[in-house]
């Protein structure tokens, strides 16, 4: 008789929490955070990878849909890969004054970054296919504007961005002292760093298999870069080929176009390369060619899928907010 009551007992709670669950649920299209459209508009996003850098694209270009004092904490919400959505940052589109587009990143630190070569092929992607731009157009970024290029060839989408010209003066990367970062002796190895959209050290090594979680922190968060640095490890043969720990996302990522213009332009600084390399991310090749002066990046994007925020992950970022 315990047992059974005490069973019973167990079920009417179970009820009560279904019930207040469910409650709490309606009440969802009750909340407005701020701005944040939750109580009237589906948040739609769209999941896009290139070379498996993966990002989610909220698209703006007809309205807000995170407020600007919110953008920063979304992305480390969403981008969190057992809790959120997952990615390697969080795509902003939205019109532009002065281009065609406008991109902002935001990573998983909740910092925004200036710039991003696989970011920007996603977008080029997302917007090509949307109708918002031709196969010509340009984006304007932190880094400033960038051309870009979009194209089909044999069931594969490719794009081709103008990275403009990779520059080497401490200043500008931005590193301590004047002159250029070349050859550098910095925590045990020889450095060399670059501004290619975002501050970039690069390592060429030997063996690339070696511990990059280990290595890349002391050089990423160093005195010497006043912003901190991405840091690359590369390695010479018939293709160039690289890892990244990338800053932002504290991490290595399967790949990043910045990186991998940076590398390139190191490595013809140095002779080791000519004009045109192809850069082996682990998530794949990136082309990498030069003009002059001038670095063009170019490599595949993919649209994984397109997604909804569910009412309850809506209310559950709404408290976080």
């Amino acid at each position: 008789m315990g047992l059974i009551a005490n069973h019973h007992q167990i079920s009417t709670d179970s009820d009560k929490m279904n019930m207040v669950y469910k409650m709490k649920l309606a009440e969802i299209s009750e909340i407005e955070l701020e701005g944040m459209p939750f109580h009237s508009d589906v948040f739609a996003f769209t999941k896009l990878h290139g070379n498996g850098n993966d990002f989610i694209l909220v698209d703006e270009m007809s309205q807000e849909q995170v407020p600007e004092a919110s953008k920063g904490k979304f992305a480390m919400l969403c981008c969190a890969r057992n809790l959120g959505i997952g990615g390697d940052g969080v795509l902003f589109m939205s019109g532009s004054a002065r281009s065609d587009l406008r991109m902002r990143l935001f990573q998983p630190d909740g910092s925004e970054a200036e710039m991003c070569g696989n970011g920007i092929r996603c977008l080029a992607k997302y917007a090509w296919e949307t109708g918002y731009v031709g196969q010509s157009f340009d984006v304007e970024t932190l880094a400033g504007i960038i051309s870009v290029q979009v194209r089909e060839m044999d069931y594969t989408f490719w794009v081709k961005v103008d990275m403009g010209v990779p520059n080497f003066e401490r200043s500008c990367i931005p590193a301590i002292g004047h002159g250029e970062f070349i050859k550098e002796q910095l925590e045990g190895f020889e450095v060399s760093a670059v501004n290619t959209g975002v501050p970039h050290s690069v390592i060429f090594v030997e063996d690339l298999d070696i511990p990059l979680e280990n290595i890349a922190p002391p050089i990423r968060y160093s005195s010497e870069f006043p912003e901190g640095a991405n840091v690359n490890l590369a390695k010479v043969g018939e293709h160039l080929r690289i890892r990244t720990f990338e800053r932002g996302v504290e991490g290595e990522t399967l790949s990043c176009g910045t990186g991998s213009v940076a590398c390139a332009a190191v490595a013809r600084k140095l002779g080791l390369v000519g004009d045109e390399v192809i850069v082996e991310t682990k998530g794949g090749p990136l082309i990498v060619s030069f003009e002059g002066d001038r670095a063009f990046l170019e490599g595949p994007a993919v649209t994984v899928y397109q997604g909804e925020l569910s009412d309850e992950y809506r209310w559950s970022l709404s408290q976080e907010l």
